[in-house]
């Protein structure tokens, strides 16, 4: 999605001839994609590549020493600030999205193999029997010792929507630390634009995932813009397309008629949040949850 006006702005940075208008690229895998880091500071990218490798390692699911992982295999951490931070967070999205927004559908994931690549269709018996396994109610918070907990066995979460946007603020943070106020970060549909570029805004493109044309060009200082949807990660099976992400009510791919969603927001978690959870309640209610943040703006992509 935001590939294009990045090369834009590097071609024309290039092309006006003055090294100080140079803006500098770097690109590594990473959180299961491609993160580019674009600044005019040559510091930037591994600044930021070594903080957002540091969230990874405690909140990715595929990582075997992540608190996630631990958490998953033994229902029981004493988490880190920032896990803990994550989690709670996460619990207010599920609170205020009415249970649309959940990190307790990884069974889900897992069920449908999503998480293996080998996709499956379950039965109704198999979608029931995960789904007594989701409900972000079923973590335990404890604030006094940063104490999480599962109260079933077998529950398992995944923050795949949500973390990627944390790891952006976290580089964020550290990039300002550092003194580095100018920078923008690609992390595959996720962006988070520090300062300006060169005194103007950061420019990201929004695509029509059907015909990949750009249908709006956002221009964004110390904003971050998330877009989520299926035209990635789905499946085909018997002429119907399944995605990967879920309602975590019914069990299955979401159904809302929304081709993707992007929502820009003052940071990267709530962006990453928000558009997750607008394309699981749909487009009334999902404007209306986008309403409850101040700063928040979506732009909905409509199947046709």
């Amino acid at each position: 999605m935001i590939r294009y006006l990045v090369v834009s702005i590097l071609i024309f940075g290039f092309l006006c001839g003055c090294q100080n208008r140079l803006l500098y690229k770097d690109t590594q895998l990473m959180m299961g994609t491609f993160v580019q880091v674009v600044s005019p500071d040559k510091n930037a990218a591994p600044v930021a590549f070594a903080e957002m490798r540091r969230i990874e390692g405690l909140l990715s699911k595929y990582i075997p020493e992540s608190e996630v992982s631990q958490l998953n295999q033994n229902g029981f951490i004493k988490a880190s600030p920032e896990t803990f931070f994550v989690l709670k967070k996460s619990r207010e999205f599920f609170r205020l999205s009415a249970g649309a927004f959940d990190v307790t559908t990884a069974p889900l994931v897992d069920l449908w193999g999503f998480t293996n690549r080998k996709f499956y269709l379950p039965s109704e018996q198999e979608i029931q029997q995960a789904l007594k396994l989701v409900g972000s109610d079923k973590i335990i918070l404890r604030n006094d010792d940063n104490v999480v907990k599962f109260s079933l066995p077998d529950l398992k979460i995944d923050l795949g929507a949500i973390a990627k946007g944390y790891a952006l603020d976290c580089a964020a943070s550290k990039l300002k630390e550092k003194g580095i106020e100018n920078c923008l970060i690609n992390a595959g549909g996720q962006v988070l634009c520090v300062g300006s570029n060169y005194g103007k805004p950061w420019r990201v493109a929004v695509k029509d995932p059907g015909s990949n044309k750009v249908i709006r060009i956002l221009q964004l200082k110390n904003q971050s813009v998330s877009t989520s949807g299926d035209s990635e990660q789905y499946f085909i099976q018997g002429n119907k397309r399944y995605g990967h992400i879920f309602n975590p009510k019914t069990g299955y791919p979401v159904s809302s008629k929304l081709s993707s969603v992007t929502v820009v927001a003052p940071d990267g978690l709530t962006a990453d949040a928000l558009s997750t959870s607008v394309i699981v309640l749909g487009k009334q209610k999902g404007l209306e949850l986008v309403n409850k943040f101040p700063g928040a703006k979506v732009y909905i992509v409509q199947q046709r």
